[in-house]
Formats: structure tokens, C-alpha cells, sequence
């Protein structure tokens, strides 16, 4: 008896620039993931894990541009797929950090 998902149940500080109206499940889901995996609490990662499911989540993610380090950590974890097979993985790579003084 799953009860269905609406956007409105993540917390209210996730899509705070965004109408939330105008999400769309699958047109936005690599934003609504990333959000709730770099901003979300416990009941938001719920929500997509049941919404998604951890293949998807996990696919998702590997084609992200940018996240943060322990998002990246925790679903690569969790997932079991090796951070360098991660898209944002490879680029914070090649991208040089500025030298320190």
C-alpha cells in the first residue's frame, strides 16, 4: 500500500527558486536528485529512493556535471560504484585546483 509521491512532500528548503508546480519527475530528475542528495534530510532520500530506486538514482548520478564531495562518497557507497566512474569525478580532475599561498 505505497501512498503516492508528490513533489510537494520534500522539505520546503530543497526548491526554494523553483516552482515546485512545475517540476516534472522524469524531466527533472537529475535536479530533484541532486538537490536531495547534496541539501535533503532523511524523509527526502526516502522519497526518491522509493520514487527512483537506487539503480536509477545511481545512473543518474554518474552523469552529473558537479557534486559535492560527500554526496559523492555516501551514493557511490551506497550504490557500489567506484567514484572514478563518476562524470564529476573525472572533471574535478582535470580541472587544476587554484595553488594555495
Amino acid at each position: 500500500m505505497n501512498e503516492p509521491i508528490n513533489i510537494s512532500d520534500f522539505s520546503p528548503h530543497l526548491f526554494w527558486d523553483v516552482d515546485r508546480k512545475q517540476l516534472d519527475w522524469e524531466k527533472n530528475k537529475a535536479q530533484i536528485i541532486k538537490r536531495v542528495l547534496e541539501y535533503g534530510m532523511i524523509r527526502d532520500w526516502e522519497i526518491i529512493k522509493r520514487h527512483y530506486g537506487l539503480d536509477q538514482i545511481g545512473e543518474v548520478c554518474k552523469e552529473l556535471r558537479s557534486l559535492d564531495d560527500k554526496s559523492l562518497g555516501y551514493i557511490s557507497v551506497l550504490t557500489g560504484i567506484p567514484k572514478e566512474s563518476f562524470r564529476c569525478y573525472i572533471l574535478k580532475q582535470l580541472i587544476p585546483p587554484h595553488w594555495s599561498s
